[in-house]
């Protein structure tokens, strides 16, 4: 944590690694390349001279290619307990200014407790970006020498029947991001100590905490590699949130909150479902699915020549809706959406996030 009183960091960190391996993923160019920058960056050149006086350069590239180098000399080197070296940025803030970086390697039963502090920034703000950089590095380290993989840091909170955690799961897995799925209830203690609307889902990844659908994709579609959420062009992008924002705004309203909820959680008279609430939610997705089957004519997807967040968004809806009759009947009547659909869930992304109905 940042030190209210200085400008120093220190982070503690638990990995499930011996200590050994831990020490050389930091001296190491092979493994250091591997982890040493914040998510969604690379590291095409590194280079460490691993002793006592010796120097080290680590070369991190943007997805956008600009580039950020920092360098240092080795202060003290301990194997495999501790590590002392200078830390210079050549070209960002603050540049050619040397601060100072300690990590200890503490041996632990099932794994190795990491402790390091980087101080000497200049000022609070410098120091609070390092901390982030350096979060995000230590949850790529995990990611590296965990037997879990990303699923030690990234954790995703809900019930798996929620159609918005499906979406959050269907992301995760056509970005290939392992995760853990922790199952709980909205407004669950764990639910509020993420999102102050205490709804589902919630998302961790190791000190960074995120709430509504929407943003945690975006997230971990510029935090992790693969094929990109959304689409390529201006235009497409621009299609991307626009469903996106209509599908949360309307079209999640009428099909789930006022059409599948009532059949699933009746409130009309007897313990029956309200028949008024059913027919005024149909009229409403009727002309719904008319402006779907619009969208859909001539193409597969929403936005774009490929999978997007907006499909991601869709999919689980349509599914709960074709469960009850009149969903079922109404998408009988759209042939385009249904090849749509068809599409989707043809994809493993789909068939292992399917809920018990």
């Amino acid at each position: 944590m940042a030190d209210p009183t200085g400008f120093d960091v220190t982070l503690i960190r638990f990995v499930r690694a011996p200590r050994e391996r831990v020490f050389d993923a930091f001296v190491q160019s092979a493994i250091a390349r591997r982890w040493m920058c914040p998510r969604g960056m690379s590291i095409p050149e590194a280079q460490f001279d691993a002793r006592a006086g010796g120097r080290f350069r680590v070369a991190m590239r943007a997805r956008d290619g600009t580039r950020f180098v920092a360098g240092g000399a080795y202060r003290e080197i301990t194997r495999p307990e501790k590590l002392v070296y200078t830390w210079r940025w050549e070209n960002a803030l603050p540049a050619g200014v040397d601060t100072l970086v300690s990590v200890v390697f503490v041996e632990r039963a099932s794994g190795t407790e990491l402790r390091m502090t980087h101080g000497g920034f200049p000022d609070a703000a410098t120091r609070d970006a390092h901390e982030e950089g350096w979060g995000s590095s230590l949850n790529q380290l995990t990611d590296l020498l965990d037997e879990r993989g990303q699923a030690a840091t990234v954790v995703l909170y809900g019930d798996p029947r929620s159609s918005y955690v499906r979406t959050a799961r269907m992301g995760l897995a056509e970005k290939g991001v392992r995760y853990t799925l922790q199952p709980v209830a909205p407004h669950s203690p764990d639910i509020a100590a993420l999102s102050p609307f205490g709804r589902i889902p919630a998302f961790r990844d190791g000190r960074v905490a995120l709430f509504e659908t929407s943003a945690i994709l975006r997230y971990v579609d510029e935090a992790f590699a693969g094929p990109s959420l959304v689409p390529g062009t201006v235009r497409d992008r621009a299609q991307c949130e626009q469903w996106v924002s209509a599908i949360n705004a309307y079209l999640d309203g009428a099909m789930i909150r006022r059409y599948v909820l009532q059949y699933l959680f009746p409130k009309g008279p007897g313990g029956q479902p309200d028949r008024t609430v059913i027919d005024a939610a149909v009229h409403d997705m009727t002309a719904q699915m008319a402006l779907l089957e619009r969208a859909y004519a001539g193409r597969d997807f929403l936005a774009g020549k490929a999978l997007s967040m907006a499909d991601l968004f869709l999919a689980p809806i349509l599914f709960y809706v074709e469960q009850f009759p009149e969903g079922k009947a109404l998408l009988g009547r759209h042939p385009n959406v249904m090849r749509g659909q068809s599409i989707l869930r043809a994809r493993a992304s789909f068939r292992d996030t399917a809920p018990g109905v």
